[in-house]
């Protein structure tokens, strides 16, 4: 199978560079290396037909089209030693307690701006702080942060870093549990006798997580639901699949109703108390006479309700400035201030186009670095300097000559790569790590997250809406044989 597969100058996940499994993969190497071609052929049509049947897809905008997609799989999982994770789940806790502070802060005492640590006019003029709107409110458990996914990546010498903080509607974890159920339906020869962490509870564990945010004076059992822009939403299936397994209602803001502050859910037996809102609308669209007066998606009155602690909305609102690209540059000085602990899990550098210096040599060494808007998502509005043309440099030259301050940079980091099987063979693809950390009365990290790959040979982009795919996830313990 990996006769001819390469490792180059990049940090295998699998391979060393002798060509040769390391430690932890070769158990995995030595049992699929016993399947022929052939079966290998068809057990992974097996697992795409697997997701297409179960109607496990995600919604491409491309010029105006919308096109629906499944999930393109990959069978050869990340496999990470318990040991490694370790760190991992530690870092991921010590960022979000940090960002957690850092919000709460901004929207109450602001101390970390009074002593400097961030400049001022960066949280002022920041588009998605909506002091106006949430100071000063009270929240359950003085949590902004519910859920966040962490995307990490692995630089040459096989260090993760933090390549972006999702906070505000971070998608993608039920791709992690399908992905699982898929590899144990097709390939359960790989199960077998191997201590692979469960994900068993974690379903569980997001459910109770949801519901320890209930608000203050909530008298029985709260009422939670889960709020979606619907199905045309490139990420309806992640809603209603963490719906489904949760137990809770999915609505749309057409089935809920604010009366005197309350909010109701509407129900073929009459309104039914709302306490809790996990929501996957934007900010923007949450409530028409608070935000975007245009939105048909959000509830009339959800603001105030929010205010008057009547009800509990996840993840918080504005939580947009904490995972804005600018601010990513000031976490490591967030831990320092909030925690007084060194960050465990560094950033990648970065630099601010607002300044002088930094834009001069941006525009100088375009073809080397990667360019995102600040405020963009998904892969798009970015340029990866030495995959792209002399003319996509230019209209990106132009953009940030105009707005500098919406663009940053950063180095092109040598990803890390894995194995990939596609189209009857095996070759190396870029990955990343999607971590998602959960928030309630204590924290959990979801053992393994969304392994992403590159699928398209050669490029750096991982996002499904750009041809990227998934893998499952392992964490290896060192004990006896758990099943996942």
């Amino acid at each position: 199978m990996l006769k001819d597969y390469q490792t180059g100058i990049f940090f295998d996940e699998m391979m060393q560079p002798d060509a040769t499994p390391k430690p932890h993969y070769q158990w995995f190497y030595q049992l699929v290396q016993e399947f022929s071609e052939q079966e290998l052929m068809e057990k992974h049509e097996t697992a795409q037909l697997n997701f297409l049947r179960q109607g496990i897809t995600f919604t491409v905008y491309n010029q105006g089209n919308q096109l629906e997609r499944t999930m393109p799989f990959d069978f050869i999982p990340i496999i990470i030693p318990e040991k490694e994770w370790d760190t991992i789940e530690t870092g991921m806790k010590q960022r979000m307690k940090a960002l957690n502070l850092f919000l709460e802060d901004i929207y109450n005492e602001q101390r970390i701006v009074d002593e400097g640590v961030i400049p001022r006019d960066l949280v002022e003029n920041n588009p998605y702080y909506y002091y106006d709107q949430v100071a000063g409110i009270n929240i359950p458990l003085q949590n902004h942060i519910f859920l966040s996914g962490v995307d990490l990546i692995r630089d040459e010498y096989g260090q993760y870093r933090v390549l972006e903080d999702n906070l505000r509607n971070p998608s993608g974890m039920s791709y992690v549990f399908q992905n699982r159920y898929v590899m144990r339906q097709v390939y359960p020869e790989l199960f077998f006798n191997h201590s692979i962490c469960t994900l068993e509870h974690q379903i569980s564990e997001l459910h109770q997580a949801v519901m320890s945010h209930v608000p203050d004076g909530c008298e029985g059992e709260a009422t939670a639901v889960l709020l979606t822009p619907g199905s045309y939403n490139s990420a309806y299936y992640d809603h209603m699949f963490l719906a489904q397994q949760m137990g809770i209602e999915l609505v749309e803001g057409r089935d809920l109703l604010v009366q005197d502050d309350v909010v109701y859910m509407k129900t073929i037996r009459g309104l039914k108390l709302v306490d809790i809102i996990y929501r996957r609308i934007d900010d923007d669209f949450l409530d028409p006479d608070a935000f975007r007066p245009d939105s048909t998606l959000g509830v009339s009155g959800l603001l105030n309700a929010y205010k008057k602690g009547n009800v509990a909305i996840l993840n918080g609102i504005g939580n947009g400035i904490a995972d804005d690209k600018a601010m990513y540059v000031y976490v490591p000085d967030m831990i320092r201030f909030y925690l007084g602990e060194e960050p465990l899990i560094p950033n990648v550098e970065t630099y601010f186009l607002s300044d002088p210096e930094r834009l001069d040599y941006v525009l100088r060494n375009m073809k080397d670095l990667v360019i995102k808007n600040v405020g963009a998502s998904g892969g798009y509005d970015m340029l990866i300097g030495p995959q792209s043309t002399e003319e996509e440099r230019e209209v990106f030259r132009e953009k940030i000559t105009q707005e500098p301050h919406q663009y940053i940079a950063q180095p092109t980091i040598k990803l890390s790569r894995a194995p990939a099987y596609q189209s009857g063979r095996v070759y190396p693809c870029h990955v990343d790590l999607r971590v998602f950390v959960m928030n309630g009365k204590e924290m959990n990290v979801l053992p393994g997250g969304l392994s992403r790959v590159a699928l398209k040979e050669g490029s750096l982009v991982v996002n499904s809406s750009q041809g990227g795919g998934g893998k499952d996830t392992w964490i290896l313990s060192e004990g006896g044989g758990v099943n996942a």
